[in-house]
C-alpha cells in the first residue's frame, strides 16, 4: 500500500502550533535558523486560545514589593513541594522578559490610566502579578504570536498529524506523519525536534479540552522515541465544568464567576464550602474546591445528574454582563440558560496535565539527543497543584530558551543521522492501520478509556479502583487489536483517531500506575485509602513504560526562596 509521500527538510521541527510551539519557532526564526511548525489543529485555534485568566510575572507594576523570588516561593508552596526549584527559578526570573517579548510583538495588555500594565490578584499569589487582556488572555497571546510568525515568514503546516518521531541510536532526526485532509504522507527530516503537543486531559469523560486535543500525543511520541514521563498522575481538576450538553461536557465556567461573588450550593441548597474551607469559602484553591464538590456529589448531596450548583444570580445584572460576559455567553449558547436568573450545574473536570515528558530544567532537553519538550507536554514547574496564571508564562519563557538551545544544537551539528529502517517502521505503522478492517470502532474504545479513567482515577482515588482501571485498559487493548480504520471522502480523521487511541491508552496506563505508587494525598492527588501527606513521597515518579516506574529526588529549595514561603491570604483575590 502506497500513497503520496512528501519529503521535507528543515533545521528544527516544532510539533504543535499553540503558544509554546509558536514562541519557540519565533525564537529560531529571529536567530536565522530554518524552522517548520506543524499542527493537527489550525494555528488560529489551538488549546492556548482557551486560557482566560491571565499570565504571571513579577513586574511590580501594582505592588512594588513583588519579586521573582516571591513568585518562585508562591509557586513552590502551591506545588506541595513537588515542583523542581530550578525550573521554577528559570520561569519566574525569565517572566518579565516574556512579557516584554509579547509587548515587542504588539500584544495589547490591560493597562492602568498612567500606562502601566495592569495586574490583578489570583489565588495563592502574595502580590498582584497576573497581567491580562480581558478574559481572553490566551486568545490574545495566540493572535499575537501568529501575527509575529507571519511577519517572519515561518512556514506552518496545519492539519498535519505526526505519528512517530524518527530516531537512530538515541538521536532524533525528524518525524513522520500524514495530512488529515488527503492522507499525503510527510517524511520530515530535522536536526532537532521540539514537542509542543499538549497534555493528556482528554482521557477523562469531563474535560476542559475539546474533542481530539490533549489525547496524550506527547506521552506516546516521547516514550516510543526513548523518552520518559514524569508525574503523569498529577492532573489538575478544575472545579467548574459544565455537565451538559453531552458533547460539551467539561466546558469551563471561569473561576472569575466565584471571584465575583458566585456561591456554591449542593442540591439541598446548602452553601457547602463552609465545611471544607470556612475562611476562604468559594475563594479556596482549585484542588480544595474540586475535592469539596466531588465529596458532596459522592455522598449523595449532588444533583440527580451528578453535579452541584454555582449561583451568580444574586449579583447585579450589570456586574454579570460587565465582568462575566464570556460566562454569560457560553451558558446562553450551550444551554439557553440566563445566569442572571438561574444557577449553573457544574462538576469537577480534568483541566491540566501538571506532569509530562521528562526534561532537564535548564534547557528542556529530554533523554533523546536533539529532542525537546515544552509547555503542557513537559514537566517540572507545577508539581501537585498549578499556580493560576503560570501556564501561559511557562510557554513564553521556555519557548525562548528551547528555541535558542535548538538553534545552537542545529548550528553545531556536523552531520545529520538518518535511518531508512526508522522511516520504514513509521510508514508500515500507518499501512497496517489503514489495512485494519476489524469490527471495533475507535470512538467506542476511546469512550471506554474515558469511562475507566473517570470511574477509577478521578478527583479521589483508591488502590482497588486504580487496579480495576488497569484491568479495564487491558480489555480495551484486546479490543483495539481488532480495530477497523475507515478514511473516507471527508478525510483521514479516522486514522488520526486510531493514533489518538494509542496515545490515550499509554497515557492512561502511565497515570494509573503512577497513581497507585503515590500512596498519599498531596495537592490534586487524593487517595481515599491514604488521606495524609507522606513526607517520604516528596519525590517525582518517572515512568518509562508499562511497569517501569522510578522515584526521582527533588533538589533542595534555595534558602532565599524557602524563607519567603508562607500561607497566603485569599482576601480580595480572584481564585486561580
Amino acid at each position: 500500500m502506497r500513497t503520496n509521500e512528501q519529503q521535507i527538510a528543515t533545521s528544527v521541527l516544532v510539533i504543535g502550533t499553540g503558544g509554546s510551539g509558536l514562541r519557540a519557532a519565533i525564537e529560531l526564526a529571529e536567530r536565522g535558523i530554518d524552522v517548520l511548525a506543524v499542527g493537527k489543529r489550525p494555528k488560529s485555534d489551538p488549546h492556548t486560545t482557551l486560557a482566560a485568566g491571565g499570565i504571571n510575572a513579577a513586574l511590580a507594576t501594582m505592588d512594588p514589593e513583588d519579586s521573582p523570588a516571591q513568585h518562585a516561593a508562591d509557586t513552590l508552596k502551591e506545588s506541595y513541594l513537588l515542583a523542581n526549584p530550578h525550573t521554577v527559578q528559570v520561569v519566574t526570573e525569565g517572566a518579565a522578559e516574556g512579557i516584554r517579548d509579547l509587548e515587542r510583538y504588539g500584544m495589547h495588555f490591560a493597562r492602568e490610566q498612567d500606562g502601566r500594565i495592569s495586574q490583578r490578584f489570583f489565588g495563592a499569589h502574595t502580590f498582584r502579578r497576573t497581567a491580562f487582556a480581558g478574559d481572553y488572555t490566551g486568545l490574545e497571546i495566540q493572535r499575537t504570536l501568529v501575527k509575529r510568525a507571519a511577519q517572519l515568514n515561518i512556514p506552518i503546516l496545519d492539519s498535519a498529524y505526526i505519528t512517530r518521531l524518527l530516531v537512530r541510536d538515541n538521536v532524533v532526526f525528524g518525524a513522520y506523519g500524514f495530512d488529515l485532509s488527503d492522507g499525503t504522507r510527510y517524511v520530515i527530516r530535522a536536526d532537532a525536534v521540539i514537542l509542543a503537543t499538549g497534555g493528556h486531559t482528554r482521557i477523562w469523560r469531563r474535560t476542559s479540552s475539546r474533542r481530539d486535543e490533549n489525547t496524550g500525543d506527547s506521552f506516546r511520541l516521547a516514550v516510543e522515541a526513548g523518552g520518559r514521563i514524569r508525574d503523569p498522575e498529577l492532573v489538575q481538576f478544575h472545579p467548574s465544568g459544565l455537565i451538559e450538553p453531552e458533547d460539551s461536557a467539561g466546558t469551563l465556567v471561569s473561576e472569575a464567576a466565584r471571584g465575583e461573588g458566585g456561591i456554591l450550593r449542593n442540591d439541598h441548597g446548602e452553601r457547602f464550602m463552609k465545611r471544607y474551607d470556612a475562611e476562604r469559602m468559594e475563594l479556596s484553591t482549585r484542588d480544595r474546591v474540586a475535592l469539596a464538590a466531588f465529596t458532596e456529589i459522592k455522598e449523595g448531596r449532588g444533583t440527580p445528574r451528578g453535579g452541584v450548583w454555582l449561583d451568580v444570580s444574586h449579583l447585579p445584572r450589570e456586574q454579570i454582563m460587565e465582568r462575566l460576559p464570556r460566562v454569560y455567553q457560553t451558558l446562553m449558547e450551550l444551554q439557553l440558560l440566563d445566569i442572571t436568573t438561574s444557577p449553573i450545574e457544574i462538576a469537577p473536570t480534568a483541566h491540566y496535565s501538571m506532569g509530562g515528558v521528562w526534561v532537564r530544567p535548564e534547557d528542556h532537553t529530554t533523554d533523546v539527543q536533539g529532542l525537546y519538550a515544552i509547555g503542557e507536554a513537559s514537566s517540572g514547574l507545577h508539581g501537585a497543584n498549578r499556580l493560576g496564571g503560570n501556564s501561559l508564562i511557562e510557554l513564553l519563557v521556555y519557548g525562548r530558551i528551547v528555541g535558542a538551545d535548538a538553534a545552537a544544537y542545529s548550528s553545531a551539528l556536523g552531520a545529520q543521522q538518518r535511518s531508512a529502517a526508522a522511516v520504514s517502521r513509521a510508514r508500515d505503522e500507518i499501512d497496517a492501520l489503514l489495512a485494519a478492517k476489524g469490527g471495533e470502532t475507535v470512538r467506542f474504545l476511546q469512550r471506554g478509556v474515558r469511562n475507566a479513567m473517570t470511574e477509577h482515577c478521578g478527583v479521589v482515588r483508591d488502590e482497588s479502583g486504580l487496579r480495576a482501571g488497569l484491568h479495564e485498559l487491558d480489555a480495551i487493548d484486546e479490543h483495539a487489536a481488532k480495530l477497523g480504520v475507515h478514511p473516507d471522502i471527508a478525510g483521514y480523521q479516522d486514522l488520526a483517531h486510531a493514533f489518538d487511541l494509542k496515545s490515550s491508552l499509554m497515557a492512561a496506563r502511565a497515570t494509573l500506575e503512577a497513581a497507585i505508587e503515590r500512596r498519599e494525598s498531596r495537592g490534586c492527588h487524593n487517595r481515599a485509602d491514604y488521606p495524609e501527606l507522606d513526607e517520604s513521597l516528596k519525590v517525582n515518579f518517572v515512568w518509562s513504560g508499562p511497569g517501569q516506574l522510578a522515584r526521582e529526588p527533588i533538589p533542595e529549595i534555595p534558602a532565599e526562596i524557602a524563607g519567603l514561603m508562607r500561607e497566603v491570604s485569599a482576601e480580595g483575590k480572584l481564585v486561580e
